[in-house]
């Protein structure tokens, strides 16, 4: 089974989504994992919440510190923010790292409702680029 490692700052809206995803979309052929370079110790309502609009639980995930997984051997490592690409170390156990970043939804302003507007659409950003590569 081929191993992913998904990055961000905070490890609590991004990352914890695109964990999720990666699990669905890999269809067992892959093993997911998420971390922050400063993990928030939560993961945001709003991600669990729009996570669960299209049938994923993340409401028992944690926001994991990247330390736990630096000597650790990855297929791919994927970097979801800007921050995350800058502060991140550069993992010897990957095969392959990428950097694809998305807004972070957690800077979303406005009423519960127009925040959700923003996770739902880095939510789908997400999923289409996952299928992507893995069609790719």
């Amino acid at each position: 089974m081929k191993k992913v490692l998904i990055l961000c700052t905070g490890n609590s809206c991004r990352s914890q989504m695109a964990e999720a995803l990666w699990k669905e979309l890999g269809k067992g052929e892959w093993e997911s994992f998420s971390a922050g370079s400063k993990p928030s110790g939560y993961v945001h309502p709003l991600a669990v919440k729009a996570m669960t609009e299209i049938g994923a639980d993340i409401s028992s995930y944690q926001s994991k510190s990247l330390e736990q997984y630096q000597n650790d051997t990855f297929d791919l490592v994927v970097t979801v923010c800007d921050n995350a690409k800058e502060s991140c170390p550069f993992f010897t156990g990957a095969k392959e790292t990428i950097h694809t970043p998305f807004d972070d939804p957690a800077d979303a302003e406005g009423a519960e409702e127009e925040q959700m507007i923003v996770f739902r659409r880095v939510r789908d950003e997400i999923k289409q680029n996952i299928q992507d590569y893995l069609n790719g």
